[in-house]
């Protein structure tokens, strides 16, 4: 799996510009789905049908990452910008970015030391290396994502975009190792989810599924003077119980527990104070789904270098085809 990790986490992607990702995994399902699709908004949509009997179940993950927008060009051809998504100004002097064209750029402080005291996005600037204001100006509006290699450090691997196209990797392996499944099962890999939730809001309103399961990274406490949380590298995929915008489905959630441990699947649970993921979106399309979430723990979100665990990846992988293989009462 860690090749086909590289290529999504080091591709351009930033809300509302992934398509590059989207062609990355609609290559890779397309030889392994009944039916493959883009709906309006930009959602890839991979649909494999089940032997019968079963529910209609929506497996979602989004492919966009945190980014920045060109908001303004100063007369040096310096540019300032907004924020796509959660970003923290503390993680960005220094950054390399880079625009859909493949132009690059770099972060840098108005002022180190005031930044220091106060750091605000408004006190940083993007050089993309213009000589003048007419070359810096026909970037404004063009939106960038931040440059950084993936690292393979052996049972733990570090890259930008873990959020969430780690997620999108293991839906990708579920769909090429999914067997004799008697669900209806779609593979969503939706858009926007760092501005609000956007594609799968769509989706899950198009697919109206029986079940809904978001597949995301949750913050892993297990670094020095972390938030007491429960979550850590290395004990398996999180179940979520609740997060900042939901409270799973209390059958989702028992069943994927009974399920790990009918398979002897390490696991954790994960109560999350902030933050939410496109479970939270689905579990409220039309009149209601039943929603939960499988999160994979992960360090230093939101920044260039996310960590995770393979064992955590792939034990998530052997929990959603464990959990689809079987019949679903809630």
């Amino acid at each position: 799996m860690k090749d086909l990790i590289q290529k999504l986490t080091e591709a351009y992607g930033p809300s509302g510009h992934e398509e590059q990702v989207r062609e990355i995994i609609r290559s890779e399902v397309t030889p392994l789905a009944d039916e493959v699709y883009v709906d309006a908004l930009g959602n890839l949509i991979a649909v494999k049908k089940g032997s019968g009997g079963g529910k209609k179940v929506m497996l979602a993950a989004h492919m966009d990452e945190i980014g920045l927008i060109i908001s303004y060009v100063d007369d040096k051809g310096f540019l300032r910008f907004q924020p796509i998504g959660g970003v923290d100004p503390m993680t960005l002097p220094g950054s390399r970015v880079q625009f859909a064209s493949g132009r690059l750029g770099v972060i840098a402080p108005e002022n180190r030391q005031q930044f220091r005291k106060e750091p605000e996005l408004a006190k940083l600037y993007i050089d993309a290396g213009a000589t003048d204001h007419e070359e810096a100006r026909k970037l404004l509006g063009e939106a960038v994502t931040f440059v950084r290699p993936f690292a393979d450090l052996g049972k733990r691997i570090v890259a930008k975009a873990f959020d969430d196209r780690i997620s999108c990797a293991v839906l990708i392996e579920v769909l090429r190792r999914l067997g004799g499944s008697p669900h209806d099962v779609f593979f969503v890999f939706s858009v926007q989810e760092e501005v609000g939730l956007r594609g799968a809001r769509t989706s899950a309103y198009s697919l109206d599924p029986d079940i809904g399961i978001a597949m995301d990274v949750t913050v892993a406490a297990d670094t020095p003077e972390a938030p007491k949380m429960a979550m850590k590298l290395g004990a398996g995929p999180c179940i979520k119980v609740m997060d900042g915008g939901m409270l799973s489905h209390p059958g989702i959630k028992n069943l994927l527990i009974e399920t790990a441990e009918a398979h002897d699947i390490p696991h954790q649970l994960e109560v999350l104070s902030g933050g939410t993921t496109d479970a939270a979106a689905i579990q409220l399309a039309r009149s209601g789904v039943p929603a939960g979430c499988v999160s994979i723990a992960c360090r230093y979100v939101h920044t260039t270098s996310e960590m995770v665990d393979m064992a955590d990846v792939e034990q998530a992988v052997g929990l959603l085809l464990a959990f689809l293989a079987q019949p679903i009462e809630l």
